[in-house]
This record gives structure tokens, sequence and C-alpha cells, in this order.
């Protein structure tokens, strides 16, 4: 059986790689596309913990991460515009895919339904996670975008794996913080405590930690996105 590590690390591959191939193949129209899918997935897989390294996690951080990829390599070759573009793109995916879904789970299924409460137990606790990850994603992403363009003009646009890393991690931390307070914290008064402070700590050290990791990791795909971007690619006008 395949370890929780390896996996983590065979996500992390496929994903990247996905995310290049989309750009080679469909320019702009596909990261746009890799975007809305990735916080979709990011979002379902949220839902799951595990163990990964020792430690507890919940499981969407590769999905979620390819995101501030995307967002970087649309900096880097198409600017900051379509940049934000792709991250408002997300943010209307979500929340039109959590509408969506909350109006399916209002109908009275047949008798001979057997995918209700599984539907039910996935996405009746939709809500709060995505309320919690679309405030996460907003915040972070837009920051990452101006990190990203901050970086670029201070190096004038030299030292790509600086203004990738620097950007992302910074913005991670962002998102990790506020997602993890909202998802698993709450208010008190809207939504009561998950996890014991012990768990919610291990949660977000750990995401953290795998986010750092993740974030070296896409360096070398921003340079092959980078290499490999051609004016005369597919892209999406809108």
């Amino acid at each position: 059986m395949l370890t929780n590590e390896l996996l983590g690390l065979t996500m992390l591959v496929v994903s990247f790689f996905g995310v290049t191939l989309a750009y080679r193949f469909f320019g702009l129209a596909g990261l746009f596309a890799w975007t809305s899918m990735a916080v979709i997935v990011a979002n379902i897989q949220v839902m799951k913990t595990i163990e990964f390294m020792g430690l507890v996690t919940a499981m969407g951080n590769v999905a979620y991460s390819s995101t501030f990829l995307v967002t970087d390599i649309i900096c880097e070759n198409h600017g900051k515009k379509e940049a934000r573009k792709a991250v408002f793109i997300g943010f209307f995916t979500m929340i039109m895919f959590t509408t969506t879904m909350q109006l399916c789970l209002l109908f009275t299924p047949h008798e001979t339904d057997e995918m209700q409460p599984h539907l039910e137990a996935i996405f009746s606790f939709l809500p709060r996670i995505t309320f919690a990850s679309l405030t996460a994603y907003i915040i972070s992403q837009i920051h990452d975008v101006w990190a990203f363009t901050f970086w670029k003009k201070v190096t004038k646009g030299r030292h790509l794996w600086l203004r990738n890393n620097a950007s992302t991690m910074v913005s991670q931390l962002i998102d990790n913080a506020v997602f993890t307070w909202i998802a698993f914290v709450g208010f008190g008064v809207f939504w009561e405590q998950v996890f014991p402070w012990e768990i919610v700590v291990q949660i977000f050290v750990t995401s953290y930690l795998m986010k750092l990791a993740i974030a070296l990791l896409d360096t070398p795909f921003v340079y092959l996105a980078t290499k490999s971007y051609r004016p005369s690619q597919v892209s999406l006008s809108l």
C-alpha cells in the first residue's frame, strides 16, 4: 500500500504537470479552467483529514496550492489584470458550485435513491468550508498577484524564483491563517469550534509546512511554463 507521503508527492507532480499541460495546450483558457476545477476539488478534499509525516492535516493542500502556480504563471506572462481575472473566476465558480449543490440537496429523493445520505455527508458541511475558503482565497490570491508584481518590479524582471517564492509563501501563510480560523475554530456565536486546539494547531502547522514545500517545488514548473510560452498560444479573450 502506498504511504500518504508518497501519494502526496504523486498528487503534486500530477497536479503541477496538469497546470503546465493545460497552459501548453489551451493557453489562458486552460489556466482559467484549471482554477475553476482546483478550487472545487480542494474544497471537497479538505473535508478529509489524514496523518502526514506524523501530524494531522486536512487534504486539499496540493489542489489549492496549484492555483498559486496558476496566478504566478499568468502574472509573469500575461500581467496583473489577467491574473486577477483568474482569481475572480475561481471565486465565482465556488459561489455557484455551492449554490447549485445546496439546491440539489433540497430536492426530495426517490425511494430508490441511495446517494442522498452520501451527498448530505459531503455537502451539508460545505457552506462553512466554502465561506472559509472564499474568504481566504480572495484575500491571499489578491495579495499573491500584488506581491508577485511588486517583486517583479523590484527585481526588474529578473530572479523569477525569488518573486515566485516570496509572493507565494506569504500568501499561503495568510490563506492558512484565515481558512483554519473560520473552518475549524469559528466565531462562537455563528459556528462552534470543530476540533480541539491541539488538532487545530497541528492542522495549521502541518498544512503550512506542506504549502511551503509545495511553493518551493512549484518553482521548476513556473520556469517550464514560462519557457514554453509563445504569444501565439491559444488564449481566452473576455
